[in-house]
């Protein structure tokens, strides 16, 4: 390692916990920091409030090797860090579309105070752009010059945060020195040779925004032409195959289904487009509203079908939800298009039981009224409907056979396009996907 910066997180949430543990993978002497104590006793455990796999024995390790722990002290962590990086939430506002920043205000509030040193403070978080330069005017103000701003947004994908934060296909350095970049430079060593674009403060915060909103865009794009298939009784899962060939469109992203969701995504999106109004930049990005409808449709659609498996109205019918995580590898429900629509059949009047590998317990927190079983088999005994709805490869494995000897009635709608037809229908299965014949 170049050089032996001490580094903060400040917050540990999704973000911070994954950010923390890879830094002190990296070699990095890392303090954790959180206001919430509860979560700083279960980190310094070894505890994780989320599924991530491989993050946990990655804590773990680090702990026992002294290189990372946790406080929920701002001035021991003024003290400790050459580079604090903000890892805090950005969540939608209640009644609007624009993001909720006052997290960020905060941890610059609470910090600045203490940083009697020259230091470096690093945000990651996903904003409106502007906020930056906001930011850094009020470090300045209420620290002094001898602290400065840069903006290092994540690319992280739930399921696979570890292997996003240590081989990362870019790195986005918005700074306003050239101090600022070899510091982050020399910070990002240990990763080896990484495409790097080092830009100003408000592209750097565009860049995250507008990754977001073009993938969100390709899958409703593909969810569109799934509407269009079904309407020409044509194969949305064909079509996509076809496109993918296509070296200008490529097949990332190009699965038809019941949509995006998630706690980043969704809200990013609508952020975006609050922030783009505010500019006076409204109609640039008024694209993305139908991209918004597009993606809440296709849930719509999946109640649809499944509505017209059971002849027409959900009352006295039984419904097995398989999944509800928005999607894989994570237990993360929020804004999941999975529990929205099992949440929408039970209020139908459905008998509906869910069952998802991992995010169980987190249903249950939020929704203790909602019906759940600990395995697939269970959740689907006696079941008129069963519902594919987080793509989890469990699922994917079932075998139809045994799947079909414990339900009432072989109906089953894929919502992810994850299954062989096929081999369902080959099994007397009465198969259904979105976008498809």
């Amino acid at each position: 390692m170049a050089v032996a910066y001490r580094l903060t997180v400040l917050g540990t949430g999704y973000l911070g916990a994954t950010h923390a543990a890879c830094m002190a993978e990296l070699g990095f002497e890392v303090l954790g920091l959180d206001v919430d104590p509860e979560k700083i006793a279960s980190l310094q455990r070894g505890e994780l409030p989320i599924h991530e796999p491989g993050l946990e024995e990655m804590l773990r390790r680090n702990l026992a090797t002294g290189r990372l722990r946790f406080t929920t002290s701002y001035e021991e962590a003024a003290e400790f860090g050459d580079v604090h990086f903000v890892c805090v939430g950005t969540p939608q506002k209640k009644g609007e579309y624009a993001a909720d920043v006052s997290y960020l205000d905060a941890v610059v509030e609470s910090l600045a105070p203490h940083l009697r040193r020259e230091c470096l403070v690093v945000g990651k978080s996903t904003v409106p752009v502007g906020t930056a330069q906001r930011l850094a005017d009020k470090l300045a103000l209420l620290a002094g010059p001898h602290v400065e701003l840069a903006w290092n947004p994540e690319f992280l994908r739930e399921g696979f945060a570890v292997r996003d934060t240590l081989k990362p296909d870019r790195l986005v350095f918005g700074v306003a020195s050239e101090r600022a970049e070899k510091i982050l430079r020399d910070v990002y060593t240990p990763l080896g040779d990484v495409p790097t674009v080092v830009t100003d403060f408000p592209t750097a915060e565009l860049v995250k925004s507008a990754a977001n909103a073009f993938l969100a865009t390709k899958i409703s794009f593909i969810n569109a032409m799934a509407e269009v298939c079904e309407a020409a009784h044509a194969d949305v899962k064909q079509l996509s195959l076809a496109l993918s060939f296509d070296e200008r469109i490529g097949g990332r992203f190009l699965n038809p289904g019941l949509g995006f969701g998630g706690g980043c995504l969704p809200k990013d999106i609508r952020a975006f487009m609050a922030r783009a109004g505010e500019l006076g930049a409204d109609q640039a990005l008024s694209f993305l509203r139908e991209v918004d409808a597009i993606n809440m449709r296709r849930r719509a659609r999946m109640v649809d079908l499944a509505r017209d498996l059971v002849g027409g109205s959900f009352h006295t019918r039984t419904v097995g939800v398989l999944g509800a995580a928005f999607k894989p590898n994570s237990d993360d429900i929020r804004d999941s298009p999975a529990l929205d629509v099992a949440l929408t059949i039970r209020q139908e009047g459905g008998a509906v039981t869910v069952y998802d590998p991992v995010a169980l317990n987190n249903v249950r927190k939020v929704h203790p009224t909602l019906g759940t079983a600990d395995s697939a088999l269970t959740a689907v005994r006696n079941a008129d409907v069963v519902l594919l709805l987080t793509e989890w490869q469990e699922f994917v494995d079932l075998d139809p056979e045994a799947i079909g000897t414990v339900v009432n009635t072989r109906n089953i709608v894929d919502g992810r396009n994850a299954l062989d037809s096929e081999v369902w229908r080959a099994a007397h299965w009465n198969y259904r996907a979105l976008g498809r014949p």
